[in-house]
């Protein structure tokens, strides 16, 4: 750039990013800096792009239901559910209530799952490592529960038009109740640990503020809502599958601030035990799939929109169908990309230790993005 005689240039650019620890996948953030503030940012998206929607013209909608899995790998177990409703209601399937009841299950274990995971890699892009070991040592034992009812642990693809293809048994119950058990004793450990931490509260409370009406300007949905205080949750609010049977909280915060966004996921580990605890004791007998549900889809001509509350907030799928085996035309409502959208606003005037942590607050899953 050529300077005016006598003109200083003041400000320069920095990449945070595509290839930094702290973005947690391939995402690219360029910085405008005035000394170590920053001034100006440009989230820049797209370096893990795979197609997932034009992926789903090309497939059946049996073949495209590991898709989901790739969207939002660290709680699929949502995005299946969704895309199974969406496909259900499409094809005027309903799925017995003992499966939904599997599903509430395990879409809340994976959700814990989730929760830990981003608790433990937040906490050390912060510099805190001990925390991340305990925050994984209780993850592992969700994956165990989960590798031994689906077979996977991590991209899984458990769901099935009309229901679930394995019903859990005694020995899975067993270990669940046991695992409600052992995360409910370790509160207080992660209250010592990180809570309490005088380090930690001052690089959280009252930095990257997120106001209510900037989160619903840009369309912020999940625990980054809730955080700024708005009680939308889509489990209570637009109430699916077998959630209105049971009785939990929706945790808010009052400043908006890394804090409240921390504090609210903290809880929701907690009201999600208490949703697995009554889905546990209150599950029907009977069958875990529907009847005369076809081998190969092909639901009549018609559009329809589902939408799920993810660890992350609203995931909505949208199906039009022309009366083929394959969708004319899907399209993934995802939470992380109206999530991201924020952080310039949030950075702005921070300085990049700020930044950092005001990202991270945000749990953003790249690939999801980059759908």
């Amino acid at each position: 750039m050529m300077l005016e005689k006598g003109v200083e240039e003041k400000t320069f650019y920095l990449n945070l990013g595509p290839q930094h620890p702290s973005t947690h996948g391939v995402l690219r953030i360029v910085l405008e800096m005035d000394g170590e503030f920053i001034i100006n940012s440009d989230p820049v998206i797209g370096y893990g792009h795979r197609a997932h929607e034009k992926m789903a013209e090309l497939r059946t909608y049996q073949q495209y239901l590991p898709n989901m899995g790739r969207v939002d790998y660290l709680h699929a177990l949502a995005y299946n559910q969704c895309y199974c409703m969406a496909v259900e209601k499409l094809a005027g399937i309903t799925p017995p209530e003992r499966a939904e009841f599997i599903r509430v299950i395990t879409s809340e274990l994976n959700r814990l799952s989730s929760h830990l995971l981003w608790f433990g890699a937040y906490l050390m892009d912060l510099g805190a490592f001990t925390p991340f070991l305990y925050c994984f040592d209780d993850r592992e034992q969700i994956l165990d529960l989960l590798d031994r009812l689906t077979g996977s642990r991590l991209t899984y693809c458990f769901y099935r038009f009309g229901g679930v293809p394995v019903d859990i048994d005694d020995e899975f119950t067993a270990g669940c109740r046991a695992f409600i058990q052992r995360l409910r004793s370790r509160w207080d450990d992660y209250d010592d640990l990180v809570t309490k931490n005088v380090i930690f509260i001052h690089r959280t409370r009252d930095v990257g503020i997120l106001t209510p009406e900037l989160a619903l300007k840009y369309g912020v949905t999940g625990p980054n809502l809730r955080g700024s205080g708005i009680a939308y949750d889509i489990r209570r609010s637009e109430p699916f599958s077998a959630y209105p049977l049971f009785d939990f909280e929706i945790p808010t915060g009052e400043r908006g601030d890394i804090m409240d966004r921390y504090l609210v996921r903290l809880r929701e580990m907690e009201q999600s035990l208490r949703i697995i605890e009554q889905a546990l004791d209150k599950i029907p007998n009977g069958p875990i799939m529907a009847e005369k549900v076809p081998k190969r889809l092909k639901p009549a001509e018609g559009e329809v929109y589902t939408a799920v509350e993810t660890a992350r907030g609203e995931f909505g799928c949208y199906i039009v169908s022309k009366g083929d085996v394959k969708p004319y035309r899907i399209k993934l409502r995802v939470p992380c990309f109206s999530n991201l959208s924020i952080l310039p606003e949030l950075i702005k005037n921070t300085m990049v230790a700020d930044a950092v942590a005001i990202l991270g607050s945000i749990d953003l899953v790249i690939p999801e993005i980059d759908r």
